[in-house]
């Protein structure tokens, strides 16, 4: 059994993210879910929120969505997001920048619900650990 899949995430801009991941957490409609290697089939409504990926190294990358679509088999899931920023660069400005990129981007969940306050939350402590 492999102990990866193939995650791409593509915006009508096009593409956030492709590549080889062992995991991924998703902001789903009805709640955060994760995915795996051989994951059953599944298509699915995304709320504004955050996907955190576990990497084919291991490493752990953020990418912020103001909403979409899931589409998940055994091999590969596709995310089709209205928008996407990937979080993340090389240094601490560009880190901040797609940060704040990323949070002007899920304002559009409300910036007084508790969802939005927890996952700004979040993808800060994720960033910070990078």
């Amino acid at each position: 059994m492999n102990d990866k899949f193939w995650l791409e995430i593509v915006t009508p801009k096009g593409s956030i993210f492709s590549g080889e991941v062992k995991s991924a957490q998703f902001p789903g409609s009805e709640g955060e879910f994760g995915v795996l290697p051989g994951h059953a089939g599944l298509i699915t409504l995304l709320n504004a929120g955050i996907i955190e990926i576990i990497d084919a190294k291991n490493a752990k990358d953020i990418v912020a969505i103001n909403w979409g679509y899931l589409k998940a088999d055994e091999k590969k899931v596709s995310v089709l997001a209205d928008g996407a920023i990937y979080v993340g660069g090389n240094s601490e400005s560009s880190i901040a920048k797609s940060l704040n990129e990323a949070k002007e981007l899920i304002e559009s969940m409300g910036s007084e619900s508790s969802a939005y306050i927890a996952t700004i939350a979040k993808m800060e402590n994720i960033a910070r650990s990078k």
